[in-house]
């Protein structure tokens, strides 16, 4: 378990606040070398956090050192060289509205003043945790533009000195969300080795694990002294407080998966999975151009522009018919056609032009079921034979009544498993890294296919789990505790 370290330049800047064993001042850190030898979480609050000064060496050394700190000195150099954050067009309406609705204000800038990823006005709380994922920093002033669009004019961070009565109330609650260890007694439990974090999704229909695995990595977590806890978006911002992020929930880019993941990288956390692990599984795109010029078999495939639309006559007479087509990002069978004449053709990809200027259209290989081979760091964890859906062309049919169907599945012991399945599904894992990925195989007459290569596959109780039992969940857990133990040697 690490502990919280604030840092200050004098201890009288602490006077407003509850006293605290966990405060010392930026010189005394500075020429402390045994604090290297505990893990820490270190919030640094010196007043100047600019290159070569104090505080600046004192994110430094923390760094060095192995501890988390926050700021980092990446952010505090984006924070010096004025690398602003861009929101994205869903918090910069949230943003416009909220400057319209206050008083006219033509040509002064909005300020908005974020405590460890919690601001003092609702209706802009999404954009404060979305700055703080981006630059975690303890105390942020946001200055915005009254515009439509990128309404960021600058960052800076806020010393405690800078507080009034009121900020200084703001900022005790919001860094006792963010650490309870701080002014609170320790909990009463055997000390553990490592935090983990488990993000997921409660809501979410199809998570790539069910209540009953999660509780699984939970319980054999405590078994293995690992620290492991369950967080959802709203945690986003006490990321810090962990050593490891294990991510169960779908993955998508310019989302709160892939910036959590940016995050915890940022932190040099170990992280599953990683962000160049989403950015390469997430696109079907570059998977089939990466899988082709690499040399595994794959279906037939051919990419479309909406710039430059092929004929559907044109794509039939190479992939034949019926042609399979894709929108890039698409998981869980959706966003997918089958097509088998030219309106068929025309009136899918108007549909899935909606969300994207390119798609993948492949040949049709009809099969019973895909077999899923799940790895991690190039190693087979577990197979499995995922049956189509009864009367349907893929595992899942997304019913117009908006109930899903799935077909059945089948564990089977790797060693049952046609070699030349494994062989591709090793080969197409290792060209995307080393994290936890599910591989799609399609076996057609003594041959292999692969179909695509999943960042975050499943891992549920009572489906991928049947061969292993309980050794599944402990197999991903040893390999998160190998690379947090290489980290700490």
């Amino acid at each position: 378990m690490q502990s919280t370290l604030i840092l200050l330049d004098s201890i009288t800047q602490w006077k407003p606040y509850y006293e605290t064993e966990t405060i010392t001042i930026a010189a005394n850190y500075l020429q402390d070398e045994h604090l290297s030898k505990n893990p820490l979480l270190v919030i640094n609050l010196c007043e100047n956090l600019q290159y070569h000064t104090e505080g600046y060496y004192c994110s430094l050394l923390a760094q060095a050192r192995g501890h988390k700190v926050l700021p980092d000195v990446d952010v505090l150099n984006r924070l010096e060289s004025g690398a602003i954050s861009r929101l994205d067009d869903s918090l910069q309406k949230i943003t416009y509205r909220w400057i319209q609705s206050l008083p006219s204000q033509k040509e002064e800038l909005t300020p908005l003043d974020i405590y460890f990823g919690i601001c003092n006005v609702p209706e802009m709380s999404k954009v404060a945790r979305f700055v703080f994922e981006q630059l975690p920093c303890p105390i942020l002033r946001v200055q915005f533009a009254n515009r439509p669009k990128n309404q960021i004019e600058n960052i800076r961070p806020l010393s405690l000195n800078e507080l009034a009565d009121e900020q200084q109330d703001l900022f005790a609650q919001a860094l006792d969300n963010f650490s309870k260890k701080v002014w609170r007694q320790p909990r009463s439990h055997k000390s553990t080795r490592f935090d983990l974090a488990i993000l997921h999704d409660p809501n979410e229909l199809l998570p790539p694990s069910n209540k009953g695995a999660l509780n699984r990595f939970l319980a054999q977590a405590k078994k293995m002294n690992i620290n492991a806890e369950l967080i959802t978006e709203e945690d986003s911002i006490r990321l810090l407080e962990f050593d490891a992020l294990f991510i169960r929930q779908t993955t998508a880019l310019n989302h709160v998966t892939y910036r959590m993941a940016q995050q915890a990288r940022q932190a040099d956390m170990v992280v599953i999975d990683d962000p160049i692990s989403i950015i390469r599984c997430t696109n079907k795109v570059y998977l089939k151009e990466l899988l082709e010029r690499e040399g595994v078999p794959t279906p037939k495939s051919k990419l479309i522009f909406k710039n430059n639309l092929l004929s559907f006559h044109e794509l039939e007479s190479y992939l034949g018919n019926p042609i399979v087509l894709k929108v890039p990002d698409g998981s869980f069978s959706v966003g997918m056609y089958k097509v088998t004449n030219s309106i068929e053709y025309i009136d899918a990809l108007e549909t899935l032009s909606e969300k994207s200027s390119v798609f993948l259209a492949q040949e049709f290989m009809p099969t019973p079921f895909d077999w899923r081979i799940g790895l991690l760091n190039g190693e087979v964890l577990y197979a499995c034979k995922y049956f189509m859906a009864r009367g349907h062309w893929q595992i899942y049919d997304h019913q117009n009544n908006g109930k899903t169907r799935s077909g059945a599945f089948q564990t089977v012991p790797v060693g049952q498993v046609p070699r030349h399945v494994i062989r591709n599904a090793v080969k197409a894992a290792s060209l995307i890294g080393k994290g936890l990925y599910g591989v799609d195989v399609k076996e057609v007459d003594g041959r292999s296919v692969v179909i695509e290569v999943n960042d975050n596959p499943s891992i549920d109780q009572g489906v991928e789990d049947v061969v292993l039992g309980d050794e599944l969940y402990r197999l991903v857990l040893r390999e998160i505790l190998e690379r947090l133990e290489q980290k700490r040697r």
